[in-house]
């Protein structure tokens, strides 16, 4: 014999919030239905008639039912997790595949690919795509480093982040450095513009025009820069752009200048010069560590903006360029600003030095 549900117990509170469910035009349809089933269930009305009156099963009027029971209100809100289908690539298959990328190589290849991996695992190439997603791994991509080998690495590291951080009052912190050899190259057909779809385009040849160097010095507390195009790159031509920065810039001021380990810049005569002026002084980044000179950053804006996809008839139309770059630039200048302490930059080079396996 069938026995009925006895009605389900609702507070007033749940009540009202039921039935502001239930009537509501902006709630989705999933929880209206709900909460009809459950204030017909506390109206005492048979399973099989609710179902009936809705038009749903009766294991489904069962189901919120209990999870009212269970979770009042807030049950009827979520839907219980599933189990959802089961792996089709196993644990063991997954690890295979993250070990072989991480610690073998192709017998004729630099690299895996997700074809090659797909093939050496037996596996579908998008089955090894997602293992690689999920894992971080992208064996196609490499980049460079370099580690300093400069037995003062720490010491210079340090003065010059200290400069960065806390530049000393009443001086002036500019990094120098120059770009050689900078290319005049014309293009032996004009450039296609670009159009919908399809980019712009320059021929593959070009004819050389000669060559300049840009001597460069960035104001790392404004952004400001000061440049001079010069014909070479020597010690002569380095001393003229120090005369300049001298001129340029109040004499009551100390002036430190980041520069690299280029020869140009320790030459004797440069030496005696700066003694002569001591109010200069000059800061030695660490051998291959050029990465520590902020002006670096402000080159390759140069390269990539402007000279890079340029088309120069002759060297006096590239040093125009290069002039009215600087030029614009410092209409609105904006500084790199340098984050990083010496001792987190320590801490990432000791963890580097540590997956090589090397104290050096």
């Amino acid at each position: 014999m069938w026995v009925p549900a006895s009605p389900l117990s609702i507070t007033p509170a749940q009540r009202a919030i039921l039935e502001r469910l239930a009537r509501g035009r902006r709630i989705a349809h999933r929880l209206t239905l709900r909460a009809r089933i459950v204030l017909a269930a506390a109206e005492g009305l048979p399973n099989h008639r609710i179902a009936q009156a809705l038009g749903v099963s009766r294991p489904t009027v069962l189901l919120w039912r209990a999870r009212f029971e269970a979770q009042g209100v807030e049950g009827l809100r979520h839907d219980a997790p599933r189990p959802g289908r089961k792996p089709s690539v196993s644990a063991a298959q997954v690890k295979a595949v993250v070990d072989a990328t991480l610690h073998t190589t192709p017998p004729t290849a630099t690299h895996w690919s997700v074809r090659t991996m797909a093939e050496a695992q037996g596996l579908s190439r998008m089955t090894v795509q997602r293992i690689w997603q999920a894992h971080q791994l992208k064996p196609h991509l490499v980049e460079t480093f370099k580690l300093s080998r400069d037995p003062a690495f720490v010491e210079k590291l340090r003065d010059v982040v200290g400069l960065y951080l806390n530049p000393p009052d009443r001086a002036l912190v500019f990094s120098v450095d120059e770009k050689s050899q900078i290319q005049a190259l014309d293009r032996t057909q004009p450039l296609l513009p670009l159009r919908p779809g399809i980019p712009a385009r320059q021929t593959h040849d070009y004819r050389r025009h000669g060559t300049t160097t840009l001597f460069a010095a960035l104001n790392i507390l404004d952004g400001y820069v000061i440049g001079r195009c010069l014909p070479r790159h020597r010690h002569q031509e380095f001393l003229k752009f120090l005369r300049q920065l001298d001129a340029e810039t109040s004499p009551g001021l100390e002036l430190h200048l980041i520069v690299d380990n280029y020869g140009t810049h320790k030459h004797a005569t440069v030496r005696r010069w700066v003694a002569r002026h001591p109010r200069m002084h000059l800061h030695f980044t660490p051998t291959g560590a050029t990465w520590l000179n902020l002006v670096e950053r402000w080159l390759r804006e140069l390269t990539t903006k402007r000279i890079r996809r340029g088309t120069f008839p002759s060297v006096s139309a590239l040093i125009l360029a290069i002039i009215d770059y600087i030029a614009a630039h410092n209409n609105d200048p904006k500084p790199f600003v340098w984050r990083a302490s010496a001792d987190e930059i320590l801490r990432k080079i000791s963890h580097c030095k540590e997956a090589l396996g090397t104290p050096h």
